[in-house]
């Protein structure tokens, strides 16, 4: 909808941006959430630093992994403009690769410098609900993630109904980022239990799961598995059945050990 700014000879493409200014926050809010957790950590002197690293070298991994691999797949392209493999250009990412890719780095990185894995996880907590919001702001101003037709009695467009790609569809990006602020705004608040256990961060794994179930609904580009199933529905249940379980798991020694006291 708003994918480049000019200014002058040049084009900034706001997508990225939104994402950087999402990564940005997202460290800041996991660098304090990080102090707040106050864990000693033998191996490094500090562990805000220490996360901040590690969503360095995640990010890093996770672009560089996510242009190789795009590359890979159109291999005579790149080898016919090898140059073009630099360019500054979101499209020519893999998403996925990239993902698997910047967190198995920033996984081995925690492990090499012995980051005890609940706190590292509820640090990031807060950095992950940030990001997502930012998606959904890289999402309106793409036109990516774009909603279903939206309209009421007598085929007559609903009031919020935004125009895009030649329909009046349901601003889903909207959606997504108004329920990623939602979960942001849950996530600070700590409901579960004290920093450092590892339930706040499934909270916002479950959290998220549960709106892209409900927001799935509403998108226009959704993957439609055999039987008329939405793919992003489905792995998103599975996703948000897996951080349940793992809550209640997780939060079982500590009921046990409040009673026995």
């Amino acid at each position: 909808m708003f994918p480049f700014l000019r200014l002058g000879p040049f084009l900034l493409q706001l997508p990225g941006l939104a994402l950087l200014a999402g990564v940005w926050l997202g460290s800041s809010l996991a660098e304090k959430e990080a102090a707040r957790i106050n864990v000693e950590t033998p191996h490094v002197a500090s562990l805000p630093a220490a996360i901040y690293n590690l969503i360095f070298y995640g990010l890093i991994a996770g672009i560089v992994g996510a242009r190789l691999t795009y590359a890979a797949r159109y291999l005579s392209a790149y080898l016919a403009n090898p140059l073009s493999l630099f360019a500054l250009t979101p499209n020519t990412l893999w998403p996925g690769a990239g993902l698997v890719i910047g967190i198995a780095v920033a996984a081995l990185y925690g492990r090499r410098k012995g980051l005890p894995f609940r706190p590292t996880l509820d640090a990031l907590a807060p950095a992950l609900a940030a990001f997502m919001a930012a998606l959904g702001v890289a999402h309106f101003l793409s036109g990516d993630a774009f909603g279903a037709p939206a309209y009421g009695p007598g085929s007559v467009a609903l009031p919020w109904a935004i125009y895009l790609w030649d329909d009046y569809r349901h601003p889903t990006q909207i959606y997504e980022t108004l329920a990623a602020l939602a979960v942001l705004f849950i996530t600070l608040k700590r409901p579960l239990a004290q920093p450092g256990e590892g339930l706040n961060f499934l909270l916002v794994v479950a959290l998220s799961a549960a709106a892209r179930v409900f927001l799935e609904a509403f998108r226009g580009d959704s993957v439609i598995w055999a039987g008329g199933f939405r793919a992003a529905q489905v792995i998103a249940l599975f996703v948000l059945a897996a951080s349940l379980w793992l809550m209640r798991v997780r939060a079982q020694p500590t009921t046990l050990s409040a009673v026995e006291t």
